[in-house]
């Protein structure tokens, strides 16, 4: 059966009067099930460089093996692939270590792209490489472009109604600001809420599961930022487990997390354990790892 409900909400995002009907939508658009926030045509990823040992962490715990993460990017690019979509691999870039983690760079929507603005000051030449790619497959891409102002991706989380941004060492009040202008013109809202303390991205924290389901670590959760939606606690211990993604039918999790992945399953999902032992060392998850869009 068609969702009407979720069609409606994207001809209005997308800024077509509702009573133009189908005939509006994209070329190849699903509206069966249709969902901008967990099902996609597109990825983007990067290679990861041979420069990675000199990426930034927050605690050290040894330097990735380049072979092993290949082996385990390899291994997410093919499940991407897998669900149907068309992935856009691009190179390594070895002047910026941390350049596989390519989320940060920008966000993107259904009606466009906004680049941003990396919060670490050796991250941004990232995003200005990352512009000319999404400007060929977006007819609008956006940028954050105030000196004040700085925000990476891993901080936000896109639900079907709205944006949650948080607060993080990486992103502060003036980025976010900065976005919630920018997206306001394509009917999207922006919230304002906070990364817990010590934690490198919001989303190192939680991931959506689907249209009303998020997965957190209780920590998050018990802040309140989630009401209103289904939350999955992640088991106590397993905290690491909490980055996953929704890929269309997939659950994306990293490997080595039993009981949180007994929880997804025992939820109804379908999911797909990846390695991420190599990125785990520089902080980097799941949703690290792609820009996951349908561009219109």
């Amino acid at each position: 059966m068609c969702n009407l409900t979720v069609l409606g909400h994207w001809l209005a995002r997308t800024g077509f009067p509702v009573g133009d009907g189908l005939a509006l939508l994209p070329a190849g658009c699903d509206i069966f099930g249709m969902s901008f926030s967990f099902r996609f045509t597109h990825a983007i990823t990067r290679r990861p460089a041979a420069s990675i040992t000199r990426g930034l962490r927050a605690v050290d715990t040894g330097n990735p093996d380049l072979a092993v993460m290949q082996a385990h990017h390899d291994a997410y690019i093919a499940t991407l692939r897998e669900t149907g979509a068309k992935v856009v691999e691009l190179p390594a870039l070895d002047a910026y270590p941390d350049s596989v983690f390519v989320e940060d760079t920008a966000l993107c929507l259904p009606q466009g792209a906004v680049i941003m603005r990396p919060g670490a000051p050796s991250r941004l030449g990232e995003a200005t490489e990352m512009a000319p790619h999404l400007r060929a497959l977006y007819a609008q891409v956006v940028a954050i472009t105030s000196a004040d102002s700085f925000i990476e991706g891993g901080d936000i989380l896109v639900t079907e109604r709205e944006i949650l941004v948080g607060r993080s060492a990486r992103t502060n009040a003036a980025g976010i600001a900065e976005l919630a202008r920018l997206v306001a013109p394509w009917g999207h809202t922006v919230r304002e809420v906070h990364t817990p303390p010590g934690v490198l991205h919001f989303k190192t924290d939680c991931s959506l599961l689907d249209a009303e389901t998020i997965l957190s670590t209780r920590r998050l959760s018990a802040s309140g930022c989630f009401h209103g939606y289904r939350v999955i606690d992640i088991p106590e211990g397993e905290e690491a487990a909490a980055n996953t993604i929704r890929f269309n039918d997939l659950v994306l999790m990293p490997a080595g997390f039993p009981r949180t992945r007994d929880t997804i399953a025992t939820a109804g999902f379908n999911l797909r354990e990846i390695g991420n032992s190599e990125c785990a060392k520089l902080d980097g998850g799941m949703s690290c790892l792609s820009l996951r869009f349908t561009p219109t």
